[in-house]
Parts: structure tokens; sequence; C-alpha cells
């Protein structure tokens, strides 16, 4: 019935079709992202109603709500019937729904598995167009004292000072570090340059009695760890 529907105005489709009509009586779970999309939107155009633009927006990133949230207010304004007030709104929207999962990680207190890790970072750094590599301290009880990042950009060996990385962990009493960075690429394949940090690190902090857990790899909603597969 909804395809039926769809080119009409939604003030003349039945109630239980209308997005908000639908989120007040039955709750936001049941409602499809298109539809959520249309109650940001609020309305389509005299060609298209709010649902049918929000699906075609949607197919642009192939159903991917993180990589809608990727796109900037200049390219949602590409899709006709998106003005600057329906983008910025899309966009402040999905902004909300990455800072509330930022707010979760914070529930993160102590690190049990490379998951733990990959829950803790993917929210800072999961989605970046950019590379950006972090380190998470841990204490004797494997729980998180700090983290923070060592570099962004490219991730060369040159852009790791080892000295910076041990003299915080000093300071901090951690006796536990995880390494972990993005590949924008998508790809999970730790590089050359990626083992060669990870052996440089792991050198330098033996001396210190400081211990190098763990180096995970992060790309769209999933990652790699260095311990799970036996190569750190």
């Amino acid at each position: 019935m909804q395809e039926k529907l769809a080119s009409f105005p939604i003030k003349h489709w039945a109630d239980d079709d209308r997005p908000r009509e639908k989120l007040v009586q039955k709750g936001s779970s049941v409602l499809s992202d298109a539809e959520l999309i249309a109650i940001l939107i609020g309305s389509g155009s005299r060609n298209e109603s709010a649902v049918e633009l929000s699906k075609r927006i949607l197919a642009s990133v192939d159903h991917n709500l993180n990589e809608l949230g990727k796109l900037s207010v200049n390219q949602l304004m590409r899709f006709k019937g998106i003005g600057e007030a329906k983008a910025v709104t899309i966009a402040a929207a999905l902004e909300m729904g990455r800072r509330r999962r930022l707010e979760d990680t914070s529930k993160i207190i102590k690190i049990k598995s490379s998951h733990d890790v990959f829950e803790l970072l993917y929210p800072l750094i999961g989605e970046l167009p950019h590379e950006e590599f972090w380190i998470v301290y841990l204490n004797n009880s494997n729980k998180v004292v700090h983290k923070a990042q060592l570099s962004k950009g490219g991730i060369t060996g040159t852009l790791v000072d080892v000295r910076l990385v041990l003299k915080q962990a000093l300071e901090l009493g951690a006796v536990g570090l995880v390494l972990a960075h993005n590949h924008p690429s998508g790809t999970l394949i730790p590089s050359a340059a990626d083992k060669q940090i990870t052996q440089k690190l792991k050198a330098a902090s033996e001396a210190l009695d400081i211990k190098i857990l763990d180096h995970l790899i992060l790309a769209r909603h999933k990652y790699v760890s260095f311990a799970d597969k036996g190569i750190l």
C-alpha cells in the first residue's frame, strides 16, 4: 500500500501510513529509515512525497546511514527538493546520533576484548575521511585511564613519537597500551607500515615493562585485531 501512496502528499495518506502519526501511535522503532528522514524534512515536492525523496537519498548511499552521515550540507542540497534548511536538519540529526553513541562509550571503563576497544574508538575515528592513530592507556586491571590521538594523516613510522607515548604512559601509571587507527579506504589488511609501527612501539615499551596488548584497524563498522590474528 505504501508504494501506491508514494506519489501523493503525506497529508492525504491514511493515518497508519503517515510517518509522524505512525511514530506517535506505534513508536519510532517501527519506522523505516526513509520514514524517519521524511519526518525530518517534513515535505517533498509537487512530484515526490517526503518518503519517496528520502528513499532516493538513501539509495544514493546504498541505504547506509553511516555513509549518509558523511555527506555535507552542500552534498545533500544536490538532491532536488532538499534546500539548506532540510539539509541542515538531516546533518544535525545524524550528528546527534553519532554523539549519542559516543556518550555510550563512556561506560566502557575496562577492556575485556578487542571488541571493547572497537566500541570505544569507532565513534571517534571509524567514519573519518582521513587516518588517525590513537593510543588507549590501561592500568594493571585493564581499565582505561586515558585515550589520546597520536597522529593525524598518513601512518608512517616517522609520525610515531615513541618517547611521547611512553612518557605519557609513565605519567599515567599505565602498564598496557592498545594501538588503533582507521582505514578510510575500508580495507582491513594491515600494511607494512602498520606492522612496523607496532613492532617499534612494542620493542620500546618492553624495556619499561609496558605491554602492547593489541593493535586494531577500524573500517566501516568492522575491525581487525592484531592480537586476535596472532600477528602482534
